[in-house]
């Protein structure tokens, strides 16, 4: 902190100078010691260069939020030289944490990818979904600050994919339980791997993904009974091969069903429409999402949903690799879309880039959505064959004026300036402020954590949804509010960006407006509730239980 003497020695041009809006805590004052290992060899396997996952969790129900980092263990490729493990870090309320893995018992892990977070017995506890090569682990939550390993109870450990990527709880039944999608990759066999290499340079670099055959991705129906059936195979979901990276659920049309959109690496992206009892339509081509304009597969990676234009229909975005430009798709309804990444400048901002990591959000809490982008291209040895692409890439943060999207990463702090091998990305208020903060894995790196220092003068509402009938997480409920003369609209999500999970409470921005008029909740199915509820507290986090509130 400068004293007096020295803020009147500066120039009048540092004096003007607006604060960054996000800014890095350093791991030696957050107390994450975590580093991610991708274990990268000289036979460049292709597992290595695609994690890790990370995620933000209230695994003790304190109200504030913890970090949750996925590690690579070992697996018929690779042995650590030392134990490797996941790592559970607990928020101290002052802006530091400490590891609580060992107590909690989540640090087991194969070659780790991505996790997702959802209470699937609804005993009030989130519990954990971490994926990756060669298995996956479901830890459910004892509610004690432990977890147990129920992988084997659930039927999980007999997943016919060897490798899932991203995944996301939701209720497709809306039986009022949370089910589960998994992203399948590739198939990968150390033993039958190709061997890819550049004479030029006289090394193995990584293959591309389109030498890999594709996988089926899974979806798991919720028994209710603390195990899950695999239905996916049944319908479109396992009659579609791919290479799934990304995933979120949503609902794109309305009918109180929650959709699955599939970012998949160099085939065709999935846009699974649920039909309702148990029945799917996978509907890409048609909605116009599959492919690139003039009918190519990309490299879809990161993938996010929302409402961005405040016309009632979830759009979609998907994080593609570098010239391939990433996709912004605007809901024309009618279940069909159209790319507006041009028009809003995202096609030339990411023309460089490779994306993962994606997520809508209002950063600064003035009721409008934006938008943040984790990059960095997936081969270390790019650029000792190009000069257009770098290995590592920055962050590109941007910010909705007037109804377009507007690239400030030169505003957003030096942090934007830095150069990653970006992965995963969650958002989430760990300093409990209503500012989102961003969680960003870095690829053989130590996380990357910013705090939120936007917004001033806005204020916010954050709320805690609550389901009975409905599935306790509330996902899919329709939240609306007015305050200050505007009424806005937001869908609760399942999922997206890149194997992470986000904060699940909702903040909502008030702009300048000084207090929230009302927030109306529409339950999920097969909660038949809209409810309104009054007299909420601007600039604090309010639980909201289903039933609670005032029928409309």
């Amino acid at each position: 902190m400068l004293n007096r003497r020295q803020l009147l020695a500066l120039p009048l041009a540092a004096l003007a100078q607006p604060a960054p809006l996000f800014v890095e805590v350093p791991t030696a004052e957050s107390g994450i010691r975590f580093v991610h290992d991708n274990a990268m060899s000289a036979r460049r396997h292709i597992p290595e260069t695609v994690g890790g996952g990370v995620a933000f969790l209230d695994y003790d129900n304190d109200g504030w939020m913890d970090i949750f980092l996925v590690q690579s263990g070992p697996c018929d490729f690779y042995q650590p030289k030392s134990p490797a493990r996941n790592a559970l870090y607990k928020n101290n309320r002052d802006g530091t944490f400490t590891d609580v893995t060992e107590q909690a018992g989540v640090g087991a892990c194969a070659f780790g990818m991505g996790v997702a977070v959802g209470d699937f017995d609804n005993n009030g506890f989130p519990d954990l979904l971490v994926t990756g090569y060669g298995r996956v682990y479901l830890y459910r939550n004892n509610g004690n600050g432990t977890f147990t390993d129920v992988t084997e109870k659930a039927g999980l450990l007999k997943m016919p994919s060897r490798w899932t990527t991203s995944a996301v709880w939701f209720d497709y039944d809306n039986d009022g339980r949370l089910d589960l999608f998994l992203c399948s990759y590739v198939a990968f066999d150390p033993r039958n791997e190709s061997n890819c290499g550049d004479n030029k340079l006289g090394r193995k670099f990584y293959c591309t993904p389109r030498v890999f055959q594709p996988t089926f991705s899974l979806l798991y129906h919720n028994n209710g009974d603390g195990t899950f059936t695999e239905v996916g195979q049944r319908g479109p979901i396992g009659k579609s091969p791919a290479k799934g990276l990304g995933v979120v659920a949503t609902d794109i049309n309305n009918d109180r069903l929650m959709d699955l959109f599939v970012a998949n690496d160099t085939s065709q992206n999935h846009l699974f429409l649920n039909r309702g009892q148990g029945r799917w339509e996978e509907a890409a081509l048609s909605a116009e999402v599959a492919f690139s304009e003039n009918g190519q597969a990309r490299s879809g990676m990161g993938v996010d949903a929302a409402d961005f234009n405040g016309d009632g229909l979830e759009d979609l975005f998907v994080a593609n690799i570098d010239q391939e430009m990433f996709s912004l798709y605007q809901n024309r309804g009618k279940e069909s879309f159209e790319d507006v990444a041009q028009k809003h400048g995202v096609a030339a901002a990411t023309r460089s880039l490779s994306g993962w990591g994606v997520k809508f959000f209002d950063y600064d809490n003035d009721g409008a959505v934006d938008l943040i982008l984790a990059n960095g291209h997936p081969d270390d040895m790019i650029e000792q064959y190009t000069t257009s692409v770098k290995y590592k890439e920055p962050l590109v943060l941007f910010h909705q004026e007037k109804g377009l999207f507007k690239n400030v990463s030169a505003q957003a702090g030096p942090a934007f300036a830095g150069q990653y091998a970006a992965r995963g990305l969650a958002v989430g208020d760990f300093d409990n402020d209503g500012r989102l903060d961003v969680l960003v894995g870095v690829n053989g790196a130590a996380p990357l954590l910013l705090r939120n220092q936007s917004g001033a003068g806005n204020s916010w509402v954050g709320l805690r949804l609550v389901g009975r009938t409905a599935n306790r997480d509330a996902i899919g409920a329709r939240i609306t509010w007015m305050a200050g003369g505007q009424r806005r609209s937001r869908l609760k999500t399942g999922g997206g960006s890149y194997l992470a999970a986000h904060d699940p409470r909702e903040v909502l921005g008030l702009g300048t407006a000084a207090q929230v008029d009302w927030v109306e909740v529409r339950w999920p199915l097969p909660s038949q509730r809209v409810e309104r509820f009054v007299g909420l507290k601007p600039g604090a986090y309010q639980t909201l239980v289903e039933g609670t509130g005032k029928t409309v």
